[in-house]
């Protein structure tokens, strides 16, 4: 295929692995000009001719969450009125996800608000992966691209060798999901059962399952503070796990205290993906972090060359 109207822009929240992906499609990423007036407003321009283009902008909506989300439409904008062919949004990790229904009255769905925002900005398709919840999907009146990484976390897990591994959904809600990994895995599965008192806090009731004398595989999309992983390693130990707790998850953010809750010494590994950029100062000493940009690249390729998406996860 004729890959010369293909352009890759990286925002500023991971251009890293805008550059993983560009390198799998064999190409660079395109040039971008982005800077600040000194009362905090964003400016763009894309340095390059995009007209006629088929346009990928890749920007997960990670903290500081607000700022490159309104660095996204402002790009997709730029895009569009730039007369650009195609133009997909990339989104690696969907910001505001966690607020996809209202659990209280006068509470805003504002995971629909971003998708009616993207649509309006420019964005005529979106690929993003491991969404909080996949009914996220039909907010949007474009395509949708819905990757994952759970067979690569899987991959990752299964080749630490482990026995007696029993794999945990920490909620009600992820129960699909950790179904997956219990096929590829051979493994039972444990289902905890959460509740949010407040926004931020999670509480851990009990655990339905067998864990007693057996290594827990955690489940998880995304990470945050790390005290719903935390409750859940309390409640598995209360129930007579061994003190040897694996985490997966897509979404790595270590936000708030996640450091220090992290660090814990039942707490093996925490394996996550790079969907999140996180500094150093940040990121827990017990995380492994795995390389999506192929599945990415894989993805863009297949759709410019009409394959099936979704058979790279079969």
């Amino acid at each position: 295929m004729d890959y010369s109207d293909l352009k890759i822009f990286s925002g500023s929240a991971n251009p890293e692995l805008a550059k993983g992906i560009a390198a799998y499609l064999g190409c660079e990423p395109g040039k971008l000009l982005s800077q600040r007036f000194s009362d905090g407003e964003l400016y763009v321009k894309f340095e390059e001719s995009v007209r006629g283009k088929d346009v990928y902008v890749v920007q997960p909506t990670c903290p500081p969450v607000d700022q490159h989300l309104v660095e996204l439409l402002v790009l997709l904008d730029a895009l569009k009125r730039a007369s650009a062919e195609r133009i997909t949004a990339v989104i690696p990790y969907y910001g505001y996800a966690r607020q996809e229904k209202k659990d209280r009255p006068r509470e805003p769905i504002t995971a629909k608000l971003i998708a009616d925002l993207l649509r309006t900005a420019g964005a005529g398709r979106v690929i993003t992966m491991d969404l909080h919840a996949e009914a996220i999907q039909g907010f949007f009146d474009v395509p949708v691209d819905h990757l994952t990484a759970l067979p690569l976390l899987t991959r990752h897990i299964r080749e630490r060798g482990l026995q007696d591994v029993v794999v945990v959904s920490p909620d009600e809600g992820r129960v699909k999901k950790a179904r997956q990994v219990t096929n590829r895995l051979g493994a039972p599965l444990a289902v905890g059962y959460k509740y949010h008192p407040a926004p931020n806090v999670a509480e851990v009731t009990h655990i339905a399952g067998n864990v007693e004398g057996r290594v827990p595989v955690i489940i998880e999309d995304m990470i945050a503070t790390g005290g719903s992983v935390t409750e859940c390693v309390d409640m598995l130990l209360q129930h007579g796990a061994r003190p040897e707790v694996y985490v997966a998850c897509t979404h790595g953010l270590f936000t708030g205290n996640a450091k220090a809750n992290l660090e814990r010494p039942e707490i093996r590994e925490i394996v996550c993906t790079n969907t999140v950029p996180v500094p150093p100062e940040r990121c827990p000493a017990n995380v492994a972090r795995l390389d999506v940009a192929p599945l990415f690249g894989e993805a863009i390729r297949r759709l410019r060359d009409h394959e099936s998406i979704s058979s790279l996860f079969d």
